[in-house]
């Protein structure tokens, strides 16, 4: 295995990788899509919870060692082929059809297999380091717990598989939380990581202009259709511009500026943990505008949104909106402004609102509040060079 130092960059191997994740992400809207109700709400989010807690331990596997290089791209091909498993089989995570395989036994097991896979290989890149070996292994301890819970709620079923499923996440979420700050993790490369933190939410913005696009191949074309998929395409763009203008600028130069375990807890915060509303938030954003693109190839074109699809569109803007926030004040301490405290709530504001007005309609609402908002002057995303540089100016007028 080649170890990675503080120039590594994202390969091609993990840009595919990361595809067949995002691919899996896709299923779940179908999944959600297929049956909008509240549990499907709540179990396509713990299928979300845990593709995202599996793809975060590769990502910082890939910070440790080179992902195409011998052991670990061996390893890396055969996590692609189980997780490529798992997203087959996720419409069917919640129940058994008659006459074939165990589908929620098979995903169980494919997803075990994945984090076996990153667990023992990262174990082998850390043969050389007594600390984070240490960390690993007490790491391991609980995630085989999670595991066990896994299958056990794959072979039980009913409201029983929600409650281990969900009860997985928590047990790995919680001992990893708990002994990051055992200090054991580093980030060897915060462009590395940085990147491939960018590259998934593009990957991910890209695929949910895809469901987008099939609902539109898939029904008859009209003008109302036709709107549907522009304005999708906007929202796509402005969320776009929200994240990559400043935020993600912002959020390397700050771990390029940190060392040491800082740096580590800093990756931790922005990247594993609020990264992951950022993704929830464009899956629940696609999942709402395929629904208003269902509305639009209909007969009926001026009913209203359905609750729960108007809390998937405009609950999925709040979420990647907090989510920025969130991210802008940890990257840069102390930061604030009008637009940042206000932001997250402007969807919220406006649901009731978007509830008494055509589909079509709400969908044009919410994308006109976050164009507002991306536009907005005193944006929530200035980085630490703008400011740098306008106090530089300030300096020189005085």
């Amino acid at each position: 295995m080649q170890a990675t130092d503080e120039a590594h960059r994202v390969t091609a191997f993990e840009v595919f990788f990361d595809l067949v994740f995002v691919f899996a992400f896709t299923r779940i809207i179908s999944f959600m899509a297929a049956d909008l109700t509240p549990l499907a709400l709540v179990r396509g989010l713990i299928l979300l919870v845990l593709m995202w807690w599996a793809w975060s331990a590769y990502t910082w596997l890939g910070n440790q060692i080179r992902a195409d290089v011998g052991l670990a791209l061996a390893a890396g091909v055969a996590a692609m082929a189980a997780t490529f498993v798992v997203a087959l089989v996720l419409p069917d995570a919640w129940h058994d059809a008659p006459g074939g395989l165990n589908e929620p036994l098979i995903l169980a097991l494919a997803y075990t297999v994945v984090r076996v896979l990153y667990l023992a290989t990262y174990l082998y890149a850390a043969a050389g380091d007594r600390r984070l070996r240490r960390q690993l292994l007490l790491n391991s301890v609980a995630s085989t717990a999670g595991w066990a819970a896994f299958v056990a709620g794959a072979l039980i079923g009913g409201s029983t598989q929600v409650v281990l499923w969900a009860a997985t996440f928590v047990i790995d979420f919680a001992a990893g939380r708990f002994l990051s700050t055992y200090g054991g993790y580093r980030v060897r490369s915060p462009g590395y990581f940085a990147e491939r933190h960018r590259l998934v939410v593009i990957i991910a913005l890209g695929e949910s202009l895809a469901v987008v696009g099939t609902g539109f191949i898939a029904a008859p074309v009209s003008l109302a259709v036709l709107t549907v998929a522009l304005l999708g395409f906007v929202l796509t763009v402005l969320l776009w511009l929200l994240y990559f203008r400043s935020v993600a600028p912002s959020a390397e130069q700050r771990l390029s500026e940190l060392r040491g375990a800082p740096r580590a807890w800093l990756a931790r915060d922005i990247g594993t943990l609020l990264h992951f509303p950022l993704i929830t938030g464009v899956i629940y954003i696609a999942l709402g505008a395929e629904q208003v693109l269902k509305h639009a190839s209909g007969y009926d074109k001026d009913r209203l949104l359905a609750w729960l699809a108007l809390i998937a569109l405009y609950g999925g803007v709040a979420v990647y909106l907090a989510a920025l926030a969130a991210i802008h004040r940890r990257t840069i301490a102390g930061a604030r402004s009008i637009a940042q405290r206000v932001s997250a709530a402007v969807p919220l504001v406006l649901l009731p609102a978007a509830r008494r007005i055509p589909a079509l309609a709400a969908l044009g609402l919410i994308t006109v509040a976050l164009a507002g908002l991306a536009l907005y002057p005193w944006t929530i995303h200035r980085t630490p060079d703008d400011r740098s540089g306008k106090q530089e100016r300030g300096t020189a007028a005085a």
